[in-house]
């Protein structure tokens, strides 16, 4: 699944990667990103309009769920485009979660071993996510999931969905919204470009006062 994540790249090459029109521009670094915070996201307003970052909750539930108390900070590939809690995000609402790499925890070790996924080359990882207006009137995400591949899958049975680089226009055009169509042009990355590799129990606790020492190896 995807429960953390780390996004530290400088401005420039997170706007080279999503296409976005200027490469001046400044994101604070992060290291340990949790759930339940407001993330940087990659979205279109428009088909006029290019890509443009936006500040998004990391916690997705739809106004029309107010009173239920359930969010979620995740959603199955397999049932987006199945599921009316889904569907229309999936249509109208979809946008990227650019991530220099996430963190999993080998759940085959009794406590998990915390360990850092990132690509080979360090290059920006795109993450699929879809998005909706809560009940209070701000928009929240869910990061798309897929079956774990390769060596994520020695970790955990899940991964998050990292678009390879011809999916990432039609994923942000809003003109495209027929689910058949969008899960068609929607292609993940080759899962040898990853690599991992085990990192201190320091990431347990999320904290924006983390720096690059939490992606030493244990």
């Amino acid at each position: 699944m995807c429960g953390r994540f780390a996004l530290y790249s400088a401005y420039p090459k997170l706007a080279r990667k999503a296409g976005l029109p200027s490469t001046d521009g400044h994101i604070a670094p992060r290291y340990n990103v949790p759930p339940g915070s407001w993330i940087t996201t990659v979205r279109r307003s428009s088909g006029d309009e290019p890509p443009e970052t936006a500040d998004i909750w990391w916690f997705y539930r739809p106004h029309w769920m107010k009173g239920k108390p359930r969010q979620y900070k995740n959603a199955r590939w397999e049932s987006v485009a199945k599921s009316g809690l889904w569907l229309s995000s999936l249509r109208k609402r979809r946008c990227l979660i650019p991530v220099d790499g996430w963190y999993e925890w080998d759940k085959n070790i009794d406590p998990g071993e915390p360990y850092f996924l990132c690509r080979e080359d360090r290059e920006l990882l795109m993450l699929a996510g879809i998005w909706a207006e809560r009940d209070d009137g701000k928009p929240g995400v869910a990061i798309i999931t897929e079956p774990a591949r390769g060596l994520a899958e020695e970790i955990h049975h899940r991964m998050p969905l990292a678009l390879d680089d011809e999916s990432i226009e039609p994923w942000l055009d809003p003109d495209l919204s027929d689910r058949d169509v969008v899960r068609n042009v929607t292609q993940h990355i080759d899962h040898r470009m990853l690599t991992k590799w085990r990192i201190h129990k320091t990431v347990n606790k999320a904290s924006d006062k983390h720096g690059e020492e939490l992606l030493n190896p244990a």
